[in-house]
């Protein structure tokens, strides 16, 4: 199967499977005219790691993932111990995102949204941390 099949099949694009290879994560064989040749093998690596990415596994998590696969004599906690990782760093990303999305709510709240120039929400956003001392801008 060559790349654009490969792509097709495994649902990556053709971009992804040649920086895959790239990094090590997949060695397709070559033909003789040098184009990569994907085996039904290789196309089900692809899947596995389209996969783990929609999932938001790292690169590395993905290389420790397919290795742990490869390995016939794993031991599944090590499996779970990676997931498990991975849903702890899901988790305090939700957490940021949820105080992210309280702070925006409130600032959303505190602007009138008229026709005045005051907005709470620029003046919020001037008094942050990297710009206390900026200049406010008034229209």
């Amino acid at each position: 199967m060559n790349i654009g099949q490969a792509a097709t099949a495994s649902g990556l694009p053709a971009k992804t499977i040649r920086y895959y290879e790239d990094i090590g994560l997949i060695a397709p064989q070559r033909d003789s005219n040098g184009y990569r040749s994907f085996s039904e093998a290789e196309i089900h690596r692809l899947a596995f790691l389209n996969r783990a990415r929609g999932l938001g596994f790292s690169i590395e998590d993905c290389r420790a993932l397919v290795s742990l696969y490869d390995d016939a004599s794993r031991a599944s906690e090590d499996v779970k111990r990676l997931a498990a990782e991975h849903l702890d760093r899901i988790d305090a990303r939700i957490a940021e995102l949820q105080e992210m999305r309280a702070t925006v709510a409130g600032l959303v709240e505190s602007c009138a949204g008229d026709g005045r120039p005051d907005c709470p929400i620029l003046d919020d956003l001037a008094a942050g941390p990297l710009c206390r001392h900026a200049p406010r801008r008034r229209n």
